[in-house]
Order: structure tokens, then sequence, then C-alpha cells
């Protein structure tokens, strides 16, 4: 058989160890030959390809069902599940997600994006089973990474405590998830893994029994399950563990031995109550280079299979924001050693890990762990640090309470800089970071500010660590600046609360936020070549507002549009709305942003033409709404 006629996982069933290997092989392959093309999660998946097959012929997916964590490992989920034809439109628009999907699929049974919500999801369905009383299985697949953030320690807490409730969790232990694990439970794994008994048993325990003369050179594969039992025993400690929250325990198995995985897995299913299966895998499996480098091809752009190395763009392209953030700070906390930069396993994303290599005395990583790392903000603002805490906004929304409870309402001088804020392409609705300004701009005390350009950012981060009045925030988008030219030192810190104006016109008001002010000046542009001249301004913060500079203009040109790259409930736009009901300033106002929808994985470019928010499509839409009758301008 092979892969490609895989429409259904129950196919499986039956197949000798021989030949689920070659469809091991064959997964990798078009697992590699896609991600090569089009770009995507590359080592997560390589490193489950036994584990999914191993599991998933043990079990009848027409009734049972497998919780994916996060989704960067369910690629060989997806190739056996029917979208082998269609693996090809990975993270395309229209396309394969790349995550878990319940709309894509009638095997992705719990959406996912965000780490450590599979054991809760999965209990919650067994639960619900029980209720019913129905009798279906339910597995939770959680890697080691995903396993130190809280909420799945919440869960298995939870699910300990129910002797009754047969529930299967595979703990995916390949010691990396995006950034190297840090902490106590990713320290206690890795002596487990690396103990003497272990490392002993690994190493010699078949030479010596070769050595024996009733054994010689033909070891049999009883021998091989000889040897696993042994190092079971002689490494009791991690099992004693999970065993005393309330689990039955299997473990360190073999994450691409096959034989041993299917016979672990019946084993376990036919256990009572909650039981963990602790698998050990090699991230990147099957592809050496992933393998060697397992934080760098956790994710790749497309890439040359032979070298590993992505293909260099066809244009040269302006630094990274999250480059340009993680040198700035760096600069900034060589000068300031109250400076400590904070992470939440994504050191390489958010550009923290210059930080890390230069001042590592001067960088915490609290693991898949936002609340954590808010609190742990908190707690060091209160003693006179500089905490700047750089987290996806996707990700912040995780520690909303923290926010709100630990900073706000003490009113403590933390630094949140948001990554990836806005349209973020190919990782679709689990990623966008469409709220960030309407979630961080109703809380009292806190300062909210974007900037428009790479080099303003620069200025905002001097700003940002400056002020000591209370909480600030500055989002920033995913990708390349726009080509400013960028200071190496002597940054000075901007006025809070205070705009810009940018451009002069008398007919239109143009109110840009962040990464918008850039489109805003295009839309200045093509409207100027129709006769129609508008005003220019960057609003720089959102919370304070710069009313001083903002209602004026909006009352002498009497036209007011505003651009911002979020949602628009409760956005810059409606702030601006908001300002001007306060003062009874009525003028019409149109806003443009993200409506009340989710947007799927595309490029950002094919999300924002979708969206209507382009150069081109919104002064198409000023024109048509406010200057139809206006006569072009010839020549």
């Amino acid at each position: 058989m092979h892969l490609s006629e895989i429409t259904h996982p129950n196919q499986l069933h039956g197949l000798s160890i021989r030949q689920l290997e070659k469809i091991a092989q064959q997964i990798r392959d078009k697992h590699l030959a896609t991600i090569a093309a089009s770009g995507g999660h590359l080592g997560p998946g390589l490193g489950v390809v036994e584990l999914t097959l191993g599991l998933y012929q043990t079990l009848d997916l027409d009734q049972d069902k497998v919780i994916w964590d996060v989704g960067h490992q369910a690629y060989p989920h997806k190739l056996l599940t029917g979208r082998y034809n269609d693996f090809h439109t990975l993270r395309q628009q229209a396309g394969v997600a790349g995550y878990l999907k319940r709309s894509e699929n009638r095997f992705d049974h719990f959406g996912a994006g965000h780490a450590s919500t599979s054991i809760s999801a999965a209990l919650g369905m067994a639960l619900a089973r029980d209720r019913r009383g129905e009798d279906f299985k339910t597995v939770a697949v959680i890697g080691d990474g995903a396993l130190t953030g809280g909420m799945a320690l919440e869960a298995i807490n939870h699910a300990g405590h129910l002797p009754d409730t047969r529930l299967l969790v595979v703990l995916n232990d390949n010691e990396m998830s995006i950034s190297p694990n840090v902490g106590a439970i990713s320290r206690y794994l890795n002596k487990v893994r690396l103990s003497e008994p272990m490392q002993f048993l690994s190493d010699n325990l078949e030479e010596q029994l070769k050595n024996m003369p009733f054994f010689g050179e033909s070891i049999t594969p009883d021998m091989d399950r000889l040897k696993e039992s042994m190092k079971r025993l002689a490494v009791p400690k991690v099992g004693a563990v999970i065993e005393e929250l309330g689990f039955k325990y299997f473990g360190p198995v073999d994450g691409h031995n096959l034989e041993e995985l299917i016979n672990t897995f019946e084993q376990a299913h036919k256990m009572p109550g909650p039981v963990l299966v602790h698998v050990a895998t090699i991230k990147g499996k099957g592809y050496a280079i992933a393998e060697q480098d397992q934080v760098g091809y956790h994710a790749q752009k497309p890439f040359d299979l032979q070298t590993g190395k992505a293909y260099p763009s066809k244009k040269p392209t302006p630094p990274g924001y999250s480059k340009v953030f993680g040198h700035t700070l760096t600069k900034l906390a060589e000068a300031n050693p109250k400076i400590i930069g904070i992470t939440a396993a994504m050191a390489t994303g958010t550009g923290l890990d210059k930080l890390q290599k230069k001042l590592p005395d001067q960088y915490i990583d609290v693991g898949i762990a936002e609340q954590h790392a808010v609190t742990l903000a908190a707690g060091m603002a209160c003693e006179g640090i500089r905490p700047v805490v750089a987290i996806y906004s996707t990700f912040l929304q995780r520690a909303y309470d923290q926010i709100i409870h630990d900073i706000c309402i003490q009113k403590l001088p933390v630094f949140f800089c948001l990554d990836r804020a806005g349209i973020v392409g190919a990782d679709g609705p689990t990623h966008q970071g469409m709220y960030d300004i309407a979630y961080l701009s109703c809380l009292p005390n806190m300062v909210v500010m974007a900037p428009k350009d790479e080099a303003e950012m620069q200025q905002m981060l001097v700003t940002g660590v400056d002020y000591t009045a209370g909480p600030i925030a500055m989002r920033y988008p995913r990708g390349s600046g726009v080509g400013v030219p960028l200071m190496e030192e002597g940054w000075e810190a901007l006025p809070i609360g205070k705009g810009e104006i940018l451009r002069n016109g008398d007919d239109l008001l143009l109110l840009g936020y962040g990464t918008m002010v850039t489109t805003a000046m295009q839309v200045a542009e093509i409207l100027s070549e129709h006769g129609i001249e508008a005003t220019v301004v960057n609003a720089r913060f959102v919370k304070p507002l710069d009313t001083e500079l903002i209602l004026p203009l909006a009352e002498r040109i009497g036209k007011v549009a505003t651009l911002e790259e979020g949602c628009l409930a409760g956005g810059f736009g409606s702030k601006v709305l908001e300002a001007m009901q306060e003062q009874e300033l009525l003028v019409p106002v149109k806003r443009f942003g993200v409506p009340d929808m989710l947007v799927d994985h595309a490029t950002p470019n094919e999300s924002k033409t979708e969206l209507g928010l382009t150069g081109s499509q919104i002064a198409s839409q000023l024109r048509e709404a406010w200057f139809a009758k206006q006569p072009a301008v010839v020549g």
C-alpha cells in the first residue's frame, strides 16, 4: 500500500511492521518535499511519524479520538487522514491549514495552535463520553515543551483524581519545543534520560549479552525487549512521579521503534483510568540537517533539500522587526543593567536570542508559561528592575488576567513588546494578532503605542524602557521593516501620547496607526492624483490618544478615515470615535481594519486584499463614498 492510497487511518490496521516502515518513509518524503517547496513546520512532524503510525494502528478512528497539542507535529496525521493529494497546498490561501482545524477534516477533533490545551480537551471529551454511556478511547498527544504550560499541569492534576475515567496521554519527549526547553520538568526528564543506569544499559547491555556464551552474536528481538524492560526498572523515578499524580505510567518508549510503540499502546488501551505513555523521539528524525539543528529547523521557509539552506530572496529585504528589536534592546541593556528581557519559550522568534547570547544574566526564558512571565515581571518591577516582556500578540492573550490583576491595578512599570501583531499570514486564525489594540487600550493605567516603521520602533523601545509611571505596551508586525535608515545609538524617547503630521491637505484626514501609516501615505498619494489632498497623521499612541492634535484637524477638515491592522471592534478607530463623541464632534468617519471575522491562513498581502486593506482599495472606497462627483485631474 502506498501513502497516497490511504484516505482513512483505519487502513493501517493489519499492516506489517515492514509495511508501516515503508509508509513512514513515504510520509517523511512527502513532508520534506512539501516544506522545502512552500515552507512550514519541519522538525516536529518528522519526529512523530512512527508515533502516529503506531498509535493509529491500535485505534478505531471511526470512533476513537486523538487530540494533538499545538499542531506543529500533526502533518503525518494530515497525510493519513485523506489530505495527501491536497498536501501541496499546505498553509496557502484556501489550502490545507498548518494547524488542526475542526472544519477541515472529521479527524481533526479539536482545533489547535496554542500549546498545552490537548489534555484538557481530551479529558472533557472523555467525561462527556462517560456521561452519555458511550465507549470510545480519547488520546491527547502533547510535547514535553507544552507540558511546561500551567494548563497542561492543571489538566493532569484533574485527570489524576478521576480513576474511573479512561484517558491516554502520550508524552512526545523530544527535549525541544521551539526554543530549548527550560524549567524543572524539562530538567527532570533530561535527568531520567541521561541518568547513569539508563546510559549504561543503553550503551552496554547488548555488548555484555554478546559476551555471554549462551547468547553470542545472535541477539533476538526478545533481547531488545528485555533491554527496554531493564531500562525502565533502572529509572523508576519518572514513573513513580506520574503514578503519584494518579496515572498509570509506561515508558520511556523508543519513539521510532514501531513494534515497541504498538505493543505499548495496545497495553495502555487495556488499562482503566488515566494512563501516560512516555515516548522518546528525535525532532527532525530522518533528515540529518534538521536533527543537528532542531531549533533552526522547527520551521523553515522554502529551502534546498540537499543543502538545507533557505533559497535567497530575489531582492534584498530590510531587516525584520524582531531582529531590530533584539539588536536595539541588547544595546540598551548594555547601558542599563536593570533591563531584563523575558520570553515565554520564544527566544529566537522574538529576537531575544541576541540578548541571551550577549547578556545572559539579563535574559529569562520561563518556558511556555505566559501567565507566569507577566507576574514574574510584576514582581521584578516591584524591586526596581525594568522588565521587558516580549511575547507574540496572540500568546499574550493567555495572560490577560495577570495583565489586569498584577500589572494594571498595581500600576507597575512593565514594558510589553507584542511581536507578530496584526496579520501574520500562513499560521492562520490561531496566530493572527488581531485583538491587542482592543484588549490593552481598555485597561486603566496602560499606555499603548505602535511604530510606523523600524526606526520609530527603536525610539519606542527607549520610550518604553524610560517610562516608569505604569505599564506600557508596543505592538509591531511580523516580517521585514519598510527599509528606513536605522541608528546604532543616540535614540530619543517619544513624548507620551503625541502623534505627528506627515502630510498636509484640506480634503480628508487620514489617521494611521502602526503598520497602516505607510498605507495611509499610499492612499494619500493615490488620492492626490485625483485632485484630493489628505492630511496624514501618524497617531503613534492609541492610548493616550493625541486628541489635541486629532480633534481640531477632524473638525476643520470634516472627513476622517482611520486605518489599523487589527479588529475594528474596540480598536483604534473606535477610540477615535469615542474621543469625538465625548467632545460632541459630529463629522463623518470611515474605519478601515479587520471586521468581525476570523482571518484564515494566506500570505499577508492576500489577506489584506481580501479584507480591502490595500492602499488602492482604500483610496477607491474613499473616492466612491465622499468624492464620487469630483472630476478627475487630467494630465
